[in-house]
């Protein structure tokens, strides 16, 4: 068959099934990004169907689905709520970030894998899924609880912290030296300064640059600014993701309220390439020798999350429930994880155990995280069956602020 003929119906095929999952995922109250891992497992390396037609688009698809997730984060935020953030949130922000990354950087390093296993390990364990974490509060109808702000808050810190591991990461990938790290970790902070100096004081610049009343043009500008700023800082050693991330956050406004609505579809489409991109290139027979480490990681850092929320949730006065609700929240790994993992693989830097490590662990987490959502705040209620006036304080704690 024509190569050009295979390639259409293997796209073809792939985008409808993956509209199918994404139904039975809606139908069954979880995030798709497990089954579209599954599907990728199920059609790639050592799968039951090899779909090499498309790997080289996937590839590509990927890479745009990076840069739109990272982009689409960044337009939910100002630079001002992003410095607030951190002001508040620090404390429970460093807190998440020493009880989440040493688990998986501790168990790479008990699997006899390197330094740079451990550090990219470490992040894919560390990170909560955004996308998830704000899908589970807005599906429960808890945006306004008293202690939405604060998973808010720590979700913010760790896109912070991300905008400075990725460079670090990129440049440990790339072999670079220490002094090439250090001059690669620098560039990259001074440009993070640079754009949320320019966000805070000129974003509505920016805004103005890309924005125009005919939608079509204001999504060419929107997309191709996007793809120009990530193929300028991945020239410049500073994450193509991180470059998305930045100019996000200096779209303000309506501006960026219209560009998320525009590109919401396109990130939807490339980023469910991007991970069965990551599937088909993952050998489903390397999954069962990292499964018990996959859990061991999983009941660990479901725990260590769940400490962070509730003790932050503590510290801003939430009653116990909500602390449980803040806790049960953060337990999602998805996205970045995946794209941690992504770029550690497509680096040669990391052998292929860690893919299957990253993606066992994911789909685990990317299922237990709404589920305890879910079914956290009846369990801790049936288990504390408050009563009298007890009962009274912590019904006026949680009615929405």
């Amino acid at each position: 068959m024509d190569p050009l003929a295979l390639a259409l119906i293997e796209l073809g095929a792939v985008l409808f099934a993956l509209g199918l999952l994404a139904r039975l995922a809606g139908r069954i109250g979880m995030s798709p990004i497990p089954l579209y891992l599954i599907g990728g497992l199920v059609f790639g390396a050592g799968g039951f169907i090899d779909l090499g037609g498309v790997r080289d688009f996937s590839h590509l698809a990927g890479e745009i689905g990076v840069i739109l997730l990272l982009l689409m984060l960044g337009l939910e935020y100002t630079a001002q709520e992003l410095f607030t953030g951190l002001k508040k949130s620090w404390q429970a922000g460093v807190m998440d970030l020493v009880l989440n990354f040493v688990p998986g950087a501790v168990v790479t390093l008990l699997l006899g894998w390197d330094g740079v296993a451990a550090l990219v390990m470490g992040g894919v364990t560390y990170i909560s899924s955004s996308g998830i974490v704000a899908k589970v509060i807005t599906d429960l109808g808890r945006l306004g609880n008293r202690e939405t702000p604060t998973i808010l808050a720590i979700l913010v810190f760790e896109d912070l912290a991300m905008a400075i591991y990725l460079p670090i990461l990129t440049a440990t990938l790339a072999g670079v030296s220490f002094l090439g790290g250090l001059q690669t970790v620098g560039i990259s902070l001074v440009v993070v300064t640079v754009v949320l100096m320019v966000a805070l004081k000129h974003g509505h610049h920016v805004s103005k640059a890309v924005h125009s009343e005919n939608s079509e043009v204001f999504l060419l500008n929107v997309l191709g600014l996007a793809l120009l700023v990530a193929g300028l800082a991945s020239a410049m050693q500073v994450s193509a993701a991180v470059g998305a991330f930045m100019l996000g956050i200096a779209i303000s406004g309506t501006t960026a309220h219209l560009a998320s609505r525009l590109l919401e579809p396109l990130r939807d489409l490339f980023a469910a390439l991007f991970f069965v991109a990551f599937g088909l290139n993952t050998d489903p027979a390397t999954i069962p020798p990292v499964l018990g480490w996959a859990l061991a990681l999983a009941v660990i850092t479901a725990a260590t999350k769940v400490a962070t929320g509730w003790w932050a949730a503590a510290r801003a006065g939430v009653a116990v429930p909500g602390r449980a609700r803040a806790g049960a929240s953060l337990i999602a790994r998805g996205e970045f994880s995946i794209v941690i993992a992504g770029l550690a693989v497509t680096s040669g830097a990391v052998n292929g155990e860690l893919a299957a490590l990253a993606t066992a662990y994911v789909l685990l987490m990317a299922i237990m995280g709404p589920l305890a959502a879910r079914f956290v705040e009846p369990v801790v209620k049936a288990i504390r069956k408050p009563r009298g006036s007890r009962r009274k304080r912590e019904a006026a704690a949680e009615a929405p602020s």
